[in-house]
């Protein structure tokens, strides 16, 4: 029995308890609680470690150690005991992110040791909408991707994450890694676009999933086509989508001022209930 405060990595046989802990919060936790019940709790499958933190015996608290650092539900005690593991550790993620609280006292313990970052969102509204859109008609050419279109998406793919996050995915592996979740998301219908003349002009994917919620993510017009409302009447297309296949809660989150999006995304019925963090490296 563990009495006191203390860390470890989860193992398979505390898979109970971690879903528990990530169905407190399931439109927050959307992004670790799919990977987890996907992949359970080996590190292999599961693409990292998953850390707990107990407090009397009790598991109280997680944090997600992959390509991501990801605290759950965690208070300021449990963001300090995953701050000095991850000291310890060293850095292994590309970034942090979650929960804008939890994830600013974990960068500002993180920081003397980990820092500079390439770059901080400290603001990021978190939205969610619970039924289809009825101030935005839903774009009836926006459908799923196909699984013979990744030459088509990919491109739109790589110059939304380029425009985004500001480095481009195909740099270090040639942009295996990316491609290979580009697939995963077309491969299991969670990839959309409205193509016209074989050209990409909007697209987004639901790249979380569960039973309680989903996230949309990766939405991009192209350059050439914005100022014309495809961001919302492809959004209401995938939301529909969205509420009919895979989950009653459909979520994402967006930096503060992306105003031209934040409006759009309220335009079509979205509400803020939350806000994330961002710390890229």
């Amino acid at each position: 029995m563990l009495t006191q405060t203390t860390t470890r990595v989860l193992e398979p046989s505390d898979l109970d308890a971690a879903l528990d802990i990530l169905g407190r919060e399931p439109v927050e936790n959307a992004f670790v609680t799919s990977r987890v019940q996907v992949a359970g709790l080996d590190p292999w499958r599961l693409g990292g470690e998953m850390w707990g933190w107990y407090a009397g015996g009790e598991l109280r608290s997680l944090c997600y150690a992959g390509a991501n650092l990801v605290p759950v539900c965690a208070g300021p005690d449990a963001v300090r005991a995953f701050a000095d593991r991850a000291r310890r550790t060293g850095r292994r993620c590309s970034s942090i992110v979650g929960p804008a609280e939890a994830t600013r006292l974990l960068w500002k313990l993180l920081e003397p040791s980990w820092g500079p970052a390439r770059d901080v969102r400290a603001h990021q509204p978190l939205m969610v909408i619970e039924q289809p859109s009825t101030e935005v008609s839903a774009d009836p050419l926006v459908r799923r991707v196909r699984k013979d279109e990744m030459d088509l998406i990919m491109p739109a793919c790589v110059a939304m994450f380029t425009e985004e996050v500001g480095i481009s995915p195909l740099a270090g592996d040639g942009g295996l890694l990316y491609q290979a979740r580009v697939a995963e998301l077309v491969g299991t219908g969670r990839s959309f676009a409205r193509v016209e003349d074989g050209r990409v002009v909007f697209k987004a994917e639901i790249g979380a999933a569960t039973a309680r919620a989903c996230q949309i993510q990766g939405v991009w017009v192209d350059p050439e086509f914005r100022g014309r409302g495809h961001s919302e009447t492809g959004m209401a297309a995938v939301v529909e989508y969205a509420l009919r296949d895979i989950a009653p809660v459909v979520s994402l989150y967006v930096n503060d001022f992306n105003t031209a999006a934040r409006a759009s995304y309220r335009r079509v019925g979205f509400r803020e209930v939350g806000a994330f963090m961002s710390v890229l490296f």
